[in-house]
């Protein structure tokens, strides 16, 4: 919304598939900025994007583009934002980044704003925005942790290939056709671009996504594991996932089996919590093969839960399937959630 008394927002990695979910999400939203400069590599820059019927010019992103910004929104790598982050914050704009590069960092805050919003209050001029799959498991989760504690998690997905970037869905498209024709094809994109094997994705299942650390688990599934425990403020929080990368265009699913301190919960304890908790859309009847699936939830904002059940073997244990699209939930509305919790708080000041 162009509001002249609003905000000057950037959107750094403007051509990219976050960052074109990002301004159609600020579009629908209709979030009350007076202007929005795009910025992209030097690749990109002067190429021209049609924005709510006005058509805007790509610039090349450089520390200079962030004079006068109050809000500059990054997904172009996290390299793009070790480099440009800090000179945007020290130019006086708060970033909120949707790279792994400041995450972890003690003095940036990590936001879903569903469970942790108050944190951007104590931003230092960046603000991470946490891995898809962790978002849409921690929504899910924080109801249940607030009123029956959380001690444990373990959590398998089966993730979308969009979460590797364009390339990626590219490469997709291009190996079913072959493989469907009868043709060969050489994988160059999963599971790591810059890795040194590549492997079909097409009607395949692919156990790494991010490449493996020393303590046999992938950077991936640290990153699941070390944020949830930041963003619930819980360094005692057993997390454990395994994460896999498969066929799918679009839509992160999960199997999550978590713990909570008490044993007199029942399942339908846990659904009735579901129904009314903020993102969260309640799919469960099991009855009439109602449960959340990635192909309905694709353009959609919200966290789907389904399949909830008690263990059958622990009186404190539940399984729950979850299921959001990645480059929404996962990625460009909880960026613009994040500015429009600045907005709302009052923590933003036009300059």
């Amino acid at each position: 919304m162009n509001d002249q008394n609003g905000l000057t927002i950037a959107v750094v990695g403007a051509t990219g598939a976050v960052g074109q979910q990002i301004i159609e999400t600020l579009m629908k939203r209709d979030f009350p900025y007076k202007k929005l400069v795009l910025l992209s590599s030097a690749r990109s820059a002067g190429k021209k994007v049609n924005v709510g019927g006005n058509e805007l010019i790509i610039q090349e992103a450089r520390p200079e583009s962030f004079d006068g910004i109050d809000i500059a929104l990054f997904s172009a790598g996290g390299s793009v934002s070790m480099e440009l982050a800090p000179e945007a914050a020290k130019r006086g704009a708060i970033v909120i980044d949707n790279t792994s590069a400041f995450r972890m960092d003690p003095d940036v805050p990590l936001v879903v704003p569903e469970v942790n919003e108050e944190d951007v209050r104590s931003h230092k001029g960046i603000i991470a925005n946490p891995n898809c799959s962790t978002i849409q498991m921690v929504v899910a989760l924080e109801p249940v942790r607030k009123k029956y504690g959380l001690k444990k998690i373990i959590v398998s997905t089966y993730q979308a290939v969009s979460g590797a970037g364009n390339a990626a869905i590219e490469e997709l498209e291009l190996e079913t056709r072959a493989l469907i024709d009868g043709k060969p094809y050489e994988p160059k994109v999963l599971p790591v671009k810059t890795g040194e094997k590549h492997y079909q994705i097409a009607f395949n299942a692919i156990p790494q996504i991010d490449k493996f650390e020393d303590n046999g688990y992938t950077f991936e599934e640290l990153k699941m594991m070390n944020e949830t425990k930041k963003i619930m403020h819980d360094s005692n929080l057993h997390v454990a996932a395994t994460c896999v990368r498969l066929p799918i265009e679009t839509g992160h699913s999960e199997s999550i089996y978590f713990e909570i301190e008490s044993d007199d919960v029942t399942a339908d304890s846990i659904k009735e919590l579901l129904k009314e908790a903020p993102g969260v859309v309640l799919q469960d009847d099991p009855a009439n093969q109602v449960y959340p699936m990635p192909a309905d939830c694709v353009g959609k904002k919200d966290v789907f839960v389904g399949r909830i059940r008690k263990d059958l073997d622990n009186n404190k244990g539940f399984h729950m399937w979850v299921v959001s699209d990645n480059l929404q939930k996962g990625a460009a509305w909880n960026t613009v959630q994040i500015a429009e919790s600045l907005v709302n708080l009052g923590v933003v000041k036009k300059k």
